[in-house]
């Protein structure tokens, strides 16, 4: 059959249901969220106890599927192990559950959900009802993050783990060779291993920067108190997201870009249209432009310093400029494991490293870094592993989104034009009877169809 791809979508409630429902989309065959270290949090999560002692001491420590990483990737491709019947250990050096878990999906749309509310009271004259003041208690929109997280976090608990038939350590794994890893000394040895260590963020070599407490989407859920100025770093899904909300919350928000537009991969009219929205919150962008430096304030704060001489004050800063996998330290040169100039593991279209034995799954491997496509990673990578299957992955039709106010939605080929023997159908959001009657008719929907006008 044809490969068939869907169509771009900027505002409405394209993806309501799941996506926003469940925050990330948890696919495959064991529905879970992701992996990664953070302080951010100060929400106690218990630690993975050893293995079981009970287990057959001859064969403890030789196991069919060795998967490093306690993510999506991680969490399904061990629950899949598991129900095939593999003896499956995860190894976890924080706490299961990961990004998407503790920094990533659930409190960035939990912030997303309070800074919503925020800006349709604002916005609510447009039907008829005024709110005179909209009253935002920073405390309870962080309580209100923090309680979103620990009621989804049992689902990926150590409990929940073992309950599933998965063995759980907690320490760091190095491996010693094309089939031995240490963990925190000790010696083991596995028919199959999976990495799925995921992706952490980057902070560019910006002079001052490091010495500027930057956020990043990982620490800025510690926050304790709404700044008053916040400069962000990368006008991409992120940067634009987490910009946003902080207006919305009643923060001064500068988005900067050096690309001459936000969210430069997708469509440009999509771009235009949130860029105004942006504006309408109070976001002001500074795109075309790059930060050169990072320099103290007079009047107390920091200021970025950028290429046209001009300068941001901030009172703290984000950085939301991209993701760096988590490949260092884990003995991969030892493994046999090659990786590319980034960092980035180096597959197959099934998984594959350059060591037979071993697969990678999720953001480490370079494909595009979705929680979605880590779970089927995950689950694809462990029924190749443990039944000798040849089942590839596909990156061409991976849907995407960005959770702003108008959402951006896309998925398949683009939609600019560029492609040969297809054209573009576009519908205004004005002509949608739902955003009519809900007054919000910013945005639109553009699919591509062929000659005979179906769908690509």
């Amino acid at each position: 059959m044809p490969h068939r791809t869907g169509p771009l979508v900027v505002g409405g409630d394209a993806l309501y249901g799941e996506a926003r429902a469940r925050s990330c989309l948890r696919v495959a065959i064991a529905l879970t969220a992701t992996s990664s270290p953070t302080e951010a949090l100060l929400i106690p999560a218990k630690r993975p106890r050893r293995h079981r002692a009970s287990d057959d001491r001859d064969r403890r420590d030789d196991w069919d599927l060795l998967v490093v990483g306690g993510g999506t990737a991680g969490i399904v491709g061990a629950r899949t192990a598991a129900r095939l019947g593999a003896r499956v250990l995860l190894v976890e050096r924080a706490r299961p559950g990961g990004d998407c878990l503790w920094t990533g999906c659930v409190p960035s749309k939990a912030l997303l959900a309070a800074a919503a509310a925020a800006g349709s009271a604002r916005s609510a004259g447009r039907l008829g009802i005024e709110v005179p003041v909209v009253d935002v208690q920073f405390d309870r929109v962080m309580e209100h993050v923090r309680s979103s997280i620990a009621h989804i976090a049992p689902l990926d608990s150590t409990e929940a783990l073992e309950a599933a038939g998965v063995n759980v350590l907690w320490g760091r794994a190095m491996f010693t060779g094309p089939r031995t890893v240490t963990v925190d000394g000790r010696l083991m040895t596995f028919h199959q291993a999976l990495l799925a260590t995921g992706a952490s963020p980057f902070l560019p070599p910006v002079p001052g920067l490091a010495d500027a407490a930057p956020l990043t989407s990982d620490t800025v859920w510690g926050l304790t108190s709404l700044p008053q100025r916040l400069s962000v770093l990368g006008g991409g899904s992120i940067g634009c997201e987490l910009g946003q909300a902080f207006a919305r919350l009643g923060t001064q928000v500068t988005i900067i870009e050096g690309e001459r537009r936000i969210l430069p991969h997708e469509d440009p009219d999509a771009s235009a249209v949130l860029a105004t929205s942006l504006a309408r919150d109070g976001v002001t962008l500074r795109t075309g432009v790059s930060a050169v430096s990072v320099e103290p304030s007079a009047g107390g704060g920091a200021a970025v310093r950028l290429a046209d001489g001009s300068s941001v004050p901030h009172d703290r800063l984000l950085v939301a400029v991209g993701r760096r996998p988590r490949t260092e330290s884990l003995g991969l040169e030892a493994a046999g494991v090659d990786i590319d100039g980034q960092g980035f593991v180096i597959v197959d279209p099934r998984l594959r490293t350059t060591n037979r034995r071993i697969w990678a799954a999720g953001d480490l491997t370079g494909h595009p870094q979705f929680t979605h496509v880590a779970g089927v990673h995950g689950s694809t990578a462990a029924t190749n592993a443990v039944l000798g299957l040849r089942r590839p992955v596909s990156t061409t039709a991976i849907p995407r989104v960005t959770f702003t106010q108008p959402e951006v939605a896309a998925v398949g080929l683009p939609t600019d034009g560029s492609q040969p023997g297809l054209r573009a159908i576009r519908w205004p959001n004005e002509h949608v009877d739902r955003a009519v009657a809900e007054a919000s008719t910013e945005g639109f929907t553009t699919i591509l169809v062929d000659r005979r006008g179906i769908i690509k």
